[in-house]
């Protein structure tokens, strides 16, 4: 250390040293003061998938407004520090990449995207950042090493298993597959090809690949009809699901159509109207409209509290994520560390949040806390039928 460098750090380490054990902890804790405790995040708060961004940050505030009306955790306030990437991966870079380089937040929480999460693992590993609560599925992002990060949802793969057996057990032979033409709707089309090849059943009838702006989607739509199939499973996300459902069902009004919880957000849902009636999706997490669990009743009490009437799959996982990154604080105690979030984290073991359990009972890397995954069937106002 050069002695200017010394100089400038002397006062500050004077403090520290004659500073409780606790304070002394949390000081030496980036992201971490005597009364607050930052968080980080980085989504699409903008572009094509902008529905998903906004509903992480309403169920993140939604939850993080009702924890610290309670007292906070351990005598913290909660504070989300979240940035637009405009789910842009070398954006979602730059952004992590300055919150670790300005020490402003102790953990991650819901970075979003396949490729976008891609980009930041290598820097949440060398800087040991806890981080919880991806939001992505993707199985390529749970086979690796990553002692840092822990996954709530369950994963595309789960997800698009049950949408090929629940096909296949309608009868449905002849499939149509339309993947978004990036990370995510590849790995969903090789997930499903894998699954009906698994099940003796033909890879698929056809495959079209959509552009994430959906300027191709007429040229999609004349190749899945040429196919003839039985019905289409839909590898989509955000926008270019809306565009894609609204031209499916304006040439084939009855065509059967399946996709995933990324398929649609819940402004999503609510602009595609009646397009979207019978349109059947898995949810990884309870219905966000029926309050028949203990968690889903809490989670609109603090909607409503911070004026929030749309409920929604995005915002109710970002709730959810929320709650469970404030037990792994609470957990780990008043001298937060890194390393006790950590273990507090997977302390959780059939941690039941009121109708949904976490669960991080392997103790070995990666860490998943749920494989729970429902189907729904959508109704004509955008929400799923009883």
């Amino acid at each position: 250390m050069s002695r200017r460098r010394f100089l400038s750090l002397a006062p500050k380490l004077a403090v520290l040293s004659a500073a409780p054990a606790f304070i002394r902890s949390a000081i030496a804790q980036e992201g971490v003061s005597a009364k607050a405790v930052t968080i980080g995040s980085s989504a699409a708060l903008s572009g094509p998938l902008g529905g998903f961004g906004t509903a992480i940050k309403v169920g993140a505030d939604a939850a993080i407004a009702q924890i610290n009306a309670k007292g906070g955790v351990q005598g913290r306030q909660i504070q989300l520090q979240m940035m637009d990437d405009g789910y842009t991966a070398q954006r979602t870079a730059d952004n992590v990449k300055k919150m670790i380089g300005d020490g402003s937040v102790f953990a991650l929480m819901s970075c979003m995207g396949t490729a976008n999460n891609a980009a930041i693992l290598p820097m949440v590993e060398e800087s040991s950042l806890p981080y919880l609560a991806p939001f992505t599925g993707a199985s390529s992002l749970r086979r690796t090493n990553t002692r840092n990060v822990f996954h709530v949802r369950a994963s595309y793969s789960d997800e698009t298993q049950r949408l090929v057996q629940k096909l296949l057990a309608m009868g449905i032979k002849d499939l149509g597959i339309v993947y978004l033409d990036n990370a995510f709707g590849r790995e969903v089309l090789a997930d499903a090809s894998a699954e009906l090849q698994a099940k003796g059943a033909k890879p698929f009838v056809h495959a079209a690949a959509l552009a994430a702006d959906s300027k191709n989607v007429a040229e999609v739509v004349s190749q899945v009809m040429a196919a003839k199939p039985a019905a289409v499973l839909l590898g989509t996300a955000g926008v270019a699901s809306v565009a894609l459902i609204e031209a499916l069902k304006k040439v084939s009004p009855l065509m059967p159509l399946a996709g995933q919880s990324m398929t649609l957000s819940g402004a999503e849902l609510k602009s595609l109207g009646a397009a979207g009636s019978g349109l059947a999706l898995t949810m990884v997490f309870p219905d966000p409209n029926r309050a028949k669990t203990q968690v889903v009743r809490e989670y609109q009490a603090a909607m409503r509290a911070v004026g929030k009437e749309d409920f929604s799959l995005g915002s109710l996982e970002s709730y959810i994520n929320t709650r469970v990154l404030a037990e792994g604080l609470e957990r780990a105690g008043r001298d937060l560390t890194r390393a006790k979030l950590r273990t507090a984290l997977l302390s959780l073991q059939r941690f039941d949040l009121g109708g949904f359990s976490v669960d991080y009972s392997n103790a070995a890397a990666p860490f998943v806390a749920s494989r729970y995954v429902d189907l729904g069937v959508l109704g004509g106002a955008g929400r799923f039928l009883g």
